[in-house]
C-alpha cells in the first residue's frame, strides 16, 4: 500500500513512465535471453556469427547513448522515447520473421539504437517531471524495472515452448502499445532553441571535472551490478551443480526490491547525505561478495544429492545476490538523482548518455577482468574473483565517500545542496 500511495501521489508523466519501464523490461527479457539459441539451433548460425548478431545489438546500444541523450536535450525527452520504442517494436517484429543475416543485423542494430534512444531519454524525462523527488521517483523506476525483468524470462519460458516468432511478436506488440500509449498520455513538454552546437554540448559535459569524477567513482557500481550475470551464476552452477539455481538468484534478488526499495530510500533520504548513501550502498555491494569467496573455499564443487542440500550449497550465493541488491537499492536512486545536478537542466540527457557510455564500458572491462581472473584461478583459487569483487566495492565506496567530503558530489551551491538532507516526503 505504502508503494501504490507513493505511486499516486506522482503526476501521470510519472506513472505512465514507470509502466513504461515494466513493459520494457518484459519486452526485452521475454525475448533477448532466447535469442542466441533461436540463432544457433534453429537457424543453423555459426557461433562466431551469433557473437556478432548479439554483439551488434550491444554496440549499437552502448555506443550511441550519447546521441540517444543529445537527441532528449534537443528535439524533447518525449518524442525520443517514442521514437526509440517504435524502433524496438520493428526490431523485435524483424526477428521474427527474418532469417537471412542481412535481416538478422538490421534487426539487431534496430533495437540496439532503440535502446540508445528512450534509455536516457526516460531517465532525464523523469528527473525533469518528478522535481525535487527524484530519488523516490527513481526508486520506483528501480521496482518497476525489476518486476519487468522477472516477468519477462518467465513470459517468454512460456512463449518459447510454442515457438520463438511467437516470442518475438509479443515483445513488437508490447513495444508497439507503449509507442501508442506515450503518444496519447505522454504531455508534450516545450523545447527551448538550443544557443550552442551539439560538439559544444558534449565538450561541456566530458570537460565537466565534478561529473567525470563523480562517474569514474562508480566504476563498481556498474562492474558489481553486472555480477548477477557472471560470478552469482557460475558460482550457482559451481556449489550446486544445476544450472536451474541460477533462477533464484534473480527471485531473491527482484523479491528484496519489491518490498524493500521504497523503504530504504525513504528511510535515508532525510537521514543521510546522498554521498554517504551512495558509498554505503557500494560498500554493501562489495561486502555481500564475502559470502560466496568464503563458501568458494569452505564447499567443494560437487552436485549437491538432494534438494536439502543445494539449498544449503546456494545459501551462501543469494546472501551476496541479497546484499548486492540492497547495496544496488542504498546507492542507484540517489545517482539517478544526482545526475542531471552537475550541469544545466536542458543538459541533463547528454550526462545521462554520457554516464551510460561510461557505464557499459565499465561494465564490459569489469567482466573481461573478472572472467580472465577466473580462468587464471581455476579450482586453485576459487575465492579469487568474490574477493576482487570486494575489493572494487572497497575502492569504489571510498572514493565516493572522498568525492563527498570535498563537495564533490552534486551541483554547486551556496545554500542549500542535494548532499543535504532534504525535507519530508510529500505523499497524498
Amino acid at each position: 500500500m505504502r508503494t501504490w500511495r507513493l505511486i499516486r501521489s506522482f503526476p501521470l508523466a510519472v506513472q505512465v513512465l514507470l509502466v513504461n519501464q515494466l513493459g520494457v523490461n518484459t519486452g526485452f527479457y521475454l525475448l533477448i535471453p532466447y535469442l542466441a539459441g533461436y540463432l544457433g539451433q534453429d537457424l543453423g548460425v555459426s557461433t562466431a556469427l551469433v557473437g556478432v548478431i548479439l554483439g551488434v545489438r550491444n554496440l549499437s546500444q552502448q555506443g550511441l547513448f550519447l546521441l540517444g541523450g543529445s537527441a532528449s536535450d534537443r528535439l524533447g525527452a518525449r518524442g525520443v522515447i517514442v521514437a526509440g520504442c517504435a524502433l524496438r517494436a520493428l526490431g523485435f517484429g524483424l526477428f521474427a520473421f527474418g532469417t537471412s543475416v542481412s535481416v538478422l543485423l538490421l534487426a539487431s542494430v534496430l533495437s540496439g539504437l532503440a535502446g540508445a534512444l528512450f534509455n536516457p531519454a526516460v531517465r532525464a524525462y523523469l528527473a525533469q517531471e518528478a522535481g525535487d523527488r527524484r530519488a523516490e521517483a527513481f526508486a520506483l523506476f528501480n521496482v518497476f524495472a525489476n518486476i519487468g525483468a522477472l516477468l519477462g524470462p518467465l513470459l517468454g519460458s512460456a512463449l518459447i515452448a510454442v515457438g520463438f516468432q511467437l516470442s518475438a511478436l509479443v515483445a513488437a506488440v508490447i513495444f508497439a502499445l507503449l509507442t501508442v500509449a506515450q503518444v496519447v498520455v505522454l504531455p508534450v513538454r516545450r523545447v527551448d532553441r538550443p544557443t550552442t552546437s551539439v560538439l559544444t554540448d558534449w565538450r561541456a559535459v566530458v570537460t565537466d571535472r565534478r561529473f567525470l569524477a563523480f562517474t569514474g567513482a562508480l566504476t563498481g557500481l556498474f562492474a558489481l551490478q553486472n555480477q548477477f550475470y557472471l560470478v552469482l551464476p557460475m558460482q550457482a552452477v559451481r556449489l550446486t551443480g544445476s544450472s536451474g539455481a541460477v533462477a533464484v538468484i534473480f527471485l531473491v534478488a527482484t523479491v528484496a526490491s519489491l518490498a524493500l526499495q521504497v523503504r530504504i530510500t525513504e528511510l535515508v533520504q532525510h537521514r543521510w547525505s546522498r554521498g554517504r548513501s551512495i558509498a554505503t550502498g557500494l560498500a554493501l555491494m562489495g561486502g555481500g561478495f564475502l559470502a560466496t569467496a568464503l563458501a568458494a573455499t569452505a564447499v567443494p564443487p560437487t552436485p549437491a544429492p538432494d534438494v536439502w542440500a543445494a539449498t544449503g550449497r546456494l545459501a551462501p550465493v543469494l546472501i551476496t545476490a541479497f546484499v548486492l541488491a540492497l547495496g544496488v537499492m542504498l546507492a542507484q536512486p540517489f545517482v539517478y538523482e544526482l545526475i542531471p545536478s552537475f550541469g544545466r537542466r536542458e543538459l541533463s540527457g547528454t550526462y545521462f548518455g554520457v554516464f551510460y557510455v561510461v557505464s557499459g564500458v565499465t561494465a564490459a572491462a569489469g567482466n573481461a577482468l573478472i572472467g580472465w581472473l577466473t580462468d587464471l584461478a581455476g579450482d586453485q583459487w576459487p575465492w579469487l574473483p568474490s574477493a576482487l569483487c570486494v575489493l572494487i566495492g572497497g575502492c569504489s565506496a571510498l572514493a565516493v565517500f572522498a568525492l563527498d567530503r570535498r563537495g564533490g558530489i552534486g551541483a554547486e551551491k551556496t545554500g542549500e545542496s542535494l548532499c543535504a538532507p532534504t525535507s519530508s516526503v510529500r505523499t497524498s
